[in-house]
């Protein structure tokens, strides 16, 4: 039995997503996404959805690309999930990739997510970062090559391939990769440079060219995630096998942040942020638990209404030291909407955790509704709720 009402729920969402009332926050007031109101469809969709339903719409969990195990179907149905990532290298083509997203979608049902279908997503950057390949998919060229093409070819390209992702079932590519690496770094960046996927090593163009990546795969009904803010071009170490990353130069108002910008001005829905910590940011959190990166930078500063998704939270060694549960919950209380972690054994302790705090705190529970909302919105836009 819910807690309250929906009358009562939707009041506490709609307050937190427009503001409430006083004076406003900068570091906490949350921009709306555009059109908010309670009758339409994905609020009539929230409604519905009970509590552990709402919490599973904040959580992404890596299954494998070419077999799915019956233990990843199992939490995607129990947990309710938002959605599935597909994890390892897949050189069996789109056919095949296309029955991989068809059986994941078979697990939506009205006691999993109450018929709201999932993100089948992928990291499909190009080069080193291209999980699906084989007969149906193009070899895509690293993001420094991409961005070495006149923007209008890069445009086209992108439809095709996202074309491709389309027929495989892919609704949400993990890309475009904004951070802009410096020259004198180069392959020395470990995260980026090292594996080309920066489109350039000044702003300007990473901008450019990423937004014509993203403008190509959205015109072939791909959306996509714009990553890693506010930047890791100018780190040494990988986030995923270092726990410690310090970025010594990146300011809240940085030129850096350009492609950022520019990507939330062009309506991107989904900004990925990163587990670095900055130095001239705030010292003490990695972006991802830090309420000046998401809340104040992100959307205060740029105005992003969208979905906040964490980079890897399961796995990654930058998060290794805070317990698995307490990663999730402190990612949303910081300001974050939807945890990924491509561990899918992690999911249960992060739902636990973050379903155990919404019922105990009111205040945290209202939180959840909001960001549910915030991602049944998203989803809305792809066609993906069952009110169309």
């Amino acid at each position: 039995m819910r807690a309250h009402g929906p009358s009562f729920a939707m009041s506490l969402v709609l307050g937190l997503i427009l503001g409430g009332g006083g004076s406003p926050d900068p570091t906490t007031a949350v921009p709306a996404p555009t059109g908010v109101v309670s009758n339409g469809c994905a609020g009539r969709v929230l409604a519905r959805l009970s509590l552990p339903q709402q919490v599973g719409q904040l959580i992404v969990a890596g299954v494998s690309s070419t077999a799915p195990t019956s233990a990843q179907l199992r939490v995607i149905r129990r947990h309710h999930l938002a959605g599935a990532i597909l994890t390892g290298a897949s050189y069996r083509g789109v056919t095949a990739t296309r029955r991989v997203t068809r059986r994941l979608q078979a697990q939506v049902s009205a006691t999993t997510t109450g018929r709201v279908r999932l993100w089948t997503a992928v990291d499909q950057e190009g080069g080193n970062v291209q999980v699906l390949r084989g007969p149906g998919f193009s070899d895509i060229p690293t993001a420094l090559d991409q961005g070495r093409l006149a923007a209008d070819t890069l445009r086209s390209r992108a439809n095709r391939w996202g074309s491709q992702l389309r027929k495989a079932g892919i609704n949400l590519d993990l890309a475009p990769v904004l951070d802009t690496v410096p020259a004198r770094l180069g392959t020395d960046n470990s995260p980026i440079g090292f594996y080309y996927r920066e489109y350039g090593h000044r702003p300007v163009r990473v901008a450019r060219h990423g937004a014509a990546f993203r403008d190509g795969m959205q015109a072939a009904g791909v959306q996509n995630v714009a990553k890693h803010f506010p930047g890791l071009g100018r780190v040494r170490d990988n986030t995923d096998t270092t726990a410690y990353v310090l970025d010594r130069i990146t300011t809240r108002h940085d030129g850096y942040l350009r492609p950022f910008r520019r990507a939330v001005a062009d309506g991107i829905p989904v900004v990925m942020v990163s587990s670095a910590h900055y130095a001239k940011i705030d010292r003490r959190h990695v972006a991802a638990f830090s309420t000046t990166v998401m809340r104040g930078m992100l959307r205060h500063d740029l105005g992003f209404g969208g979905v906040i998704m964490s980079d890897d939270l399961g796995a990654a060694a930058a998060v290794q030291a805070v317990p698995v549960g307490l990663r999730a919950v402190r990612f949303i209380s910081s300001g974050g909407t939807v945890v990924l972690t491509v561990d899918a054994s992690t999911v249960p302790a992060m739902s636990s955790a973050v379903l155990r705090r919404a019922r105990q705190d009111s205040s945290f529970r209202a939180l959840v509704s909001a960001n549910a909302l915030r991602v049944l919105r998203v989803k809305r836009q792809m066609g993906l709720l069952p009110c169309g």
